[in-house]
């Protein structure tokens, strides 16, 4: 079964320039593991496994959100973590959304999804991108995380640009001793802005 996830994937300049933030980050610790660049995106909703026919039935839901919502520019600014840089566990990209429009598209996300019985993460949702994770089994080990501390402090009101979005991504993760690897399974239009 594959693991699923609805996201907003980021331009081009967006993600070298987050890229290049992650560069001069992970040299601070050995602790965190970096996302490849490849693999960054905001998500909308994370739905684990599902089967192939389950699958099928999510792409009409992520129709129905888009229906009538027109494409906008999502900005990125400043970076933290979860749940806060005294003892983080995932380090972000802040994702303001003074115009509504992601939490907006994520509601009407959550709503289809919920209509049509498919089951999805429900905890609180917070617009960011996940740059890095400290795995529990390196939880423990605190060498460099101070520096890494400083430098989201240092770079924490850090703009990183905008990304045009004109699209919800429905994506398969597929986990690898190496990482996590990203497939796109179908890409659903927003309106033209």
């Amino acid at each position: 079964m594959p693991r699923v996830f609805v996201a907003l994937l980021l331009g081009e300049q967006v993600r070298k320039n987050v890229a290049a933030q992650i560069t001069r980050l992970r040299t601070l610790s050995k602790a965190v593991t970096w996302v490849t660049p490849g693999n960054l995106h905001l998500t909308l909703s994370f739905l684990g496994d599902q089967t192939d026919e389950q699958v099928r039935d999510i792409v009409p839901a992520l129709e129905e959100a888009a229906e009538g919502v027109s494409g906008f520019p999502m900005g990125l600014r400043g970076l933290g973590a979860f749940p806060g840089l005294e003892h983080p566990r995932t380090i972000w990209v802040g994702v303001p959304d003074s115009g509504g429009e992601v939490r907006y598209l994520q509601s009407r996300v959550a709503e289809a999804l919920e209509r049509r019985g498919i089951l999805f993460e429900t905890r609180a949702w917070k617009p960011h991108v996940t740059i890095g994770r400290i795995p529990p089994q390196r939880r423990w080990r605190r060498d460099g995380m101070a520096e890494v501390r400083s430098g989201l402090i240092r770079a924490g009101a850090t703009v990183f640009g905008n990304s045009q979005i004109s699209s919800i991504e429905l994506m398969r993760s597929d986990l690898f001793a190496s990482g996590a690897r990203y497939t796109p399974i179908a890409s659903v239009p927003l309106s033209p802005p």
